[in-house]
């Protein structure tokens, strides 16, 4: 079985991701590999800056024209690798989560739809992606009270969803009109369907904030054998196992269950609140959750949802910001504290799907991008969307890995070579690479600082690159002066 990379050299891993790509025309497939190892090369440059000839240039922008390049099949061959590393044994989260990728203020681009909900002229498109990263088989206490480093794989499943503006004349509440229009919330249950079935040699969980509370989403996963932990978005109401008996609301009942115990766990930044580490303490509880009234189908006629409960809570509040509280819907029954605890922290790595979309964003400059027609532009973020993953996954790989040999991080002998020279320091381990990388980046590398984030790691990858680009323009050079 293949191992899923993202930190080798920029063309070799265009081979491994996008090389069986399933187009039609064999040099299409050659095509996608350049324009994905430009993009690896430099990450965040426009695409005619991307490249030295105008050759690369031109034949990028008809790639971009044609008409299987759809972005299911772009990433056919890097999510068929995902999904084989997968079916190792072990459990994995399914991390997702959804995002507008904004165009407003551009000129009108044909396909797209509006986003936000302003009431001026918008133009976009949401985005929701699914990642498969790899959890450790142990948990153990960390002594820095971080989340568990995890191995990330690779986009399971990514889904473009255009929204139609209300037909003129329809009611903003015109209830009987919405029963008769998809939903945008079912993006959730088709991306269960679009992944498929968990094999039966390996644990997949799906992980989603509040806008994961969906009950044709849980019920999905459960069709499809796949675990969850998604916080609850709604105070549901609470039903004996026949699904009609009232027990209660799911709040109330979780909220009176007796705490297990507590731990420390990273918080990350919101509006208003900086990033801390806050100690919370946890509870769970069984639960039967009531199915919600649906088109043609009664209150409580629908099966109900059996889960568990966790609920994750700081005692008092920090200085600045609400104390924290996150009630937790998970598949399995929790009946330790080592089990609540756990569940707490894979909740907890979902910001790491928030981190891929800001890497998307601002590190490859998605909404960046100038196209005539949506099409185009999803061709594009296709691609982008794979080269995000060595943004992400370089962090996540110092975490894992971070004494391994400086040589695993799988850069080319130059790269290391001109690192080193930079830094004036011989880089010996995966970690010092980073620290390094995070210097030129504007990291300051002192002890309190801890390793550089995602962005200061793109910073100084694009800087690299640069420096790079100039000793082998050097080593062509017959002359100096």
């Amino acid at each position: 079985m293949n191992i899923v990379s993202h930190s080798a050299a920029p063309r070799a891993w265009a081979e491994e991701h996008f090389g069986d790509t399933p187009f039609s025309d064999i040099r299409r497939v050659e095509r996608v590999v350049r324009i994905a190892e430009a993009m690896a090369v430099n990450p965040g440059a426009s695409i005619p800056r991307l490249f030295a000839h105008s050759y690369d240039t031109k034949a990028a922008y008809t790639f971009f024209g044609q008409a299987e390049a759809e972005p299911d099949t772009i990433q056919a061959a890097h999510r068929a690798l995902v999904l084989e590393q997968m079916e190792a044994p072990g459990t994995y989260l399914l991390i997702e989560d959804t995002t507008e990728l904004d165009w407003t203020g551009r000129a009108p681009v044909e396909g797209l739809g509006p986003v936000g909900n302003s009431n001026t002229k918008t133009q976009g498109v949401i985005l929701h992606s699914v990642l498969g990263v790899r959890w450790p088989a142990a948990v153990a206490p960390t002594p820095h009270e971080r989340r568990p480093s995890v191995t990330v794989l690779g986009v399971c499943d990514q889904q473009y969803h255009i929204r139609v503006p209300r037909p003129g004349g329809e009611g903003r509440h015109d209830s009987q009109a919405k029963k008769k229009r998809e939903r945008e919330s079912q993006i959730w249950q088709w991306a269960s369907e679009r992944i498929g079935p968990a094999p039966e040699t390996g644990r997949w969980v799906r992980v989603g904030d509040a806008a994961a509370d969906i009950y044709e989403h849980l019920r999905a996963c459960l069709g499809m054998g796949h675990g969850y932990v998604i916080r609850s978005g709604q105070d549901r109401a609470v039903v004996g196992s026949d699904g009609r008996t009232p027990v209660g609301r799911l709040y109330e009942t979780v909220r009176a269950a007796a705490c297990l115990g507590g731990f420390p766990v990273e918080v990350s930044a919101r509006k208003g609140q900086p990033a801390r580490t806050a100690q919370v303490s946890v509870s769970a509880v069984a639960v039967w959750l009531r199915s919600p009234q649906r088109p043609g189908a009664p209150v409580g006629k629908l099966p109900p949802v059996p889960c568990t409960a966790v609920r994750v809570w700081e005692e008092s509040a920090p200085e600045q910001g609400e104390a924290l509280e996150w009630i937790l819907l998970c598949d399995t029954p929790v009946q330790t504290f080592a089990q609540a605890r756990e569940c707490a922290l894979q909740y907890a790595t979902r910001w790491l799907i928030e981190d891929y979309h800001k890497a998307l964003k601002t590190g490859l400059g998605a909404e960046r991008l100038q196209f005539e027609k949506a099409s185009r532009l999803f061709a594009a973020v296709a691609i982008m969307s794979v080269v995000a993953l060595r943004l992400v996954g370089l962090r996540e790989q110092v975490r894992t890995t971070p004494e391994q040999p400086a040589e695993t991080v799988g850069w080319t002998g130059v790269e290391l070579q001109v690192l080193r020279a930079t830094s004036a320091k011989p880089l010996i381990t995966v970690r010092d690479v980073a620290l390094a990388i995070g210097r030129l980046g504007g990291h300051l590398n002192r002890k309190r600082d801890g390793l550089p984030g995602w962005q200061t790691l793109w910073q100084g990858m694009k800087k690299l690159a640069l420096l790079v680009e100039g000793v082998r323009l050097a080593g062509k050079l017959q002359k100096f002066g």
